[in-house]
Parts: C-alpha cells; sequence; structure tokens
C-alpha cells in the first residue's frame, strides 16, 4: 500500500461436494464493474445476506483467501487450515450470517516500519473473518464501485496508480501547473464509525449486513494477549478496509466535483490542480476546512503543501 501511493505522489452453501467439485466452479467475473460514475442516488442492497451467501461467491471468496495467503489470526488457523474447517463448521456460521448473529473476532495487532520513519499498524483478522469479508466484498464492491468518482483511483477494480499519474500529467499540460497536495493524517485509524456506517445505511438495507459491518469495524485488536476496544478507524490488513475507505472519502471527492475542481485521489492522498499560487492557498484552507468539520478527519500539515509543479508528475 505504502509503494503504491508513493507511485502516485510521484508522477459455501459449503457442504462438502464430489472430490475435486469444491473450487472447480469458481465465478470468475464478479468484479466486470465499470469506472463510470452513476448519476442517480447511490446502490441500494436489500436481500444482501443472501447474496452473500451465495455459493459462487463464497467459492470465489475462498479462492482469492488462498491466492492471497497472508498470516494467520489471533487463533492460529492457517489458510491451508481453512478448506476443512468450513466443511465441519459452514452450516453454523451461515445460520449465524443468515440470522444476524454472526461476531467476528478481534483483530491481531501487527505493526509495519514505514520507509520514512515511524510504524504502520496493521489488523489481522482471523483467516475466517477474512474469508466471509472477500464474501461480502464482492457483494458491495460490485454495486457501490460505479457508483464511485471518476477521480478516484486506489484499491478499485480496472483502476491503476498508473492511470492517476496520467490524469495527473494530463491536468499539469492543461495549465494546472499549481498542486494542491492533501494528506490525510492517520487515516484509516481516524475514520468515524457513525458517519461511516450512515454512509453504509444509505446504500444497504439488509439490516444484518449492517450489523456485520459495524462488527468488523468494533471487533477490537489484540496485542500480548489483550484486546482493545475499536471506537474508530478501519484498521489496514482486512479486505473490507480500502472499500469502506473508499465509501469514506467518496464525500470529498463529490464535493470537489461540486466545486468544480480539477483532482486526483488515491486512498487517502489527493491532488487537486489549480493555475496559481494564490488559488492554491485558497483551495488548500477550504478544502482542509472541509475534511476537518464534515468528515471529522485531520490533514497532516507536514506532508500538505501548494508546489508548482510545471510539468511535472505529481
Amino acid at each position: 500500500m505504502s509503494d503504491q501511493r508513493q507511485n502516485v505522489q510521484l508522477t459455501l452453501d459449503l457442504h462438502p461436494r464430489p472430490a475435486g467439485e469444491a473450487l472447480r466452479r469458481v465465478v470468475e467475473a464478479t468484479e466486470s464493474l465499470t469506472a463510470r460514475r452513476a448519476t442517480e442516488s447511490p446502490a441500494r442492497t436489500n436481500r444482501s445476506m443472501e447474496e452473500v451467501c451465495e455459493r459462487g461467491n463464497l467459492q470465489e471468496a475462498l479462492r482469492r483467501v488462498k491466492a492471497n495467503k497472508g498470516s494467520p489470526g489471533i487463533d492460529g488457523r492457517t489458510v491451508g487450515q481453512l478448506s476443512g474447517y468450513l466443511k465441519q463448521h459452514w452450516p453454523a456460521i451461515r445460520e449465524q450470517l443468515l440470522t444476524g448473529t454472526y461476531r467476528p473476532q478481534p483483530v491481531r495487532r501487527v505493526a509495519i516500519p514505514k520507509p520514512d520513519g515511524g510504524v504502520r499498524t496493521l489488523g489481522i483478522p482471523t483467516v475466517l473473518d477474512r474469508f466471509i469479508q472477500h464474501a461480502v466484498l464482492q457483494v458491495l464492491q460490485r454495486q457501490w464501485d460505479p457508483t464511485f468518482s471518476n477521480h478516484s483511483y486506489g484499491f478499485r477494480p480496472h483502476r491503476s496508480a498508473h492511470q492517476a499519474v496520467a490524469q495527473a500529467q494530463h491536468y499539469i499540460a492543461a495549465g494546472g501547473t499549481w498542486v494542491v497536495d492533501l494528506d490525510l493524517e492517520k487515516f484509516f485509524d481516524q475514520v468515524n464509525h457513525d458517519k461511516l456506517m450512515a454512509q453504509v445505511a444509505t446504500r444497504i438495507e439488509d439490516k444484518r449486513l449492517r450489523k456485520l459491518l459495524r462488527g468488523f469495524l468494533q471487533a477490537g485488536m489484540m496485542e500480548n494477549g489483550l484486546v482493545s476496544p475499536s471506537v474508530e478507524g478501519t484498521p489496514q490488513g482486512g479486505p473490507l478496509s480500502p472499500l469502506l475507505s473508499n465509501l469514506v472519502l467518496d464525500v470529498l471527492d463529490r464535493e470537489l466535483e461540486c466545486r468544480g475542481h480539477r483532482f486526483v485521489r488515491y486512498a487517502d492522498d489527493c491532488n487537486i490542480y489549480v493555475r496559481s499560487e494564490k488559488a492554491g492557498q485558497r483551495v488548500m484552507e477550504s478544502i482542509t476546512r472541509f475534511i476537518t468539520q464534515k468528515l471529522k478527519l485531520k490533514v497532516n500539515e507536514a506532508k500538505s503543501a501548494t508546489s508548482n509543479r510545471s510539468g511535472s508528475p505529481p
């Protein structure tokens, strides 16, 4: 994730089946999404939990968890042990999901050194929770992603850092040589749960799925055997975190579009392209105020600035 950001700135019903069939009919087309923004109201979902628990969706989620590998969560269960565990316990887990009683486990805290100093905190869910998160992600991303802004490039299907850089170069060539570079301070750690869930409620009618999403947000983080409650943030390390983060920042995208700005956003890094230093300073002050008051987030003043790129990539 850090490398991608730097690049941008530089420029089951799963009941046992006959052997071999469990993953044979994987659904490969769950992300045939467009990046075009819908002009209507954001997509709403009603019977979403049934879609999450649909066999093909679960098979694809299992395939992704296995492909991504990754470390065990707090229960020590490995990716290699997941299929066997699901064969034995899936009917009960499915019932919990469909009745809205499933409770995610706390994530395991891991500290990863940053290239520029300091550490980034990751929260590693159990492999079971990663599997369920993937199943949820596939359903929601298919419905939400087409409603997101064309200016958003991070952690979206068929969008990349290279596309973000190309768009930024286009804005600069068109005269937007003064760049307002906004960096959100500890964004993933400071997302307001209530504001996020209010946005989720405008898109999801299924109360069971809303409850499950809040459960993932508030599952807590375990370190040295002690669980700390999660009162804010979307811990990096879970499959759902990038999608929920894009949902939070879609409010910023809408505001920038309403103001007619030319901008590129990649996750929590946002560059706005203007024609003069004075305009850049004015935009910096105004958007910083919007982020603080509306989104309840903080702009990292040490890493945010207005500068003249004069044809250089962001």
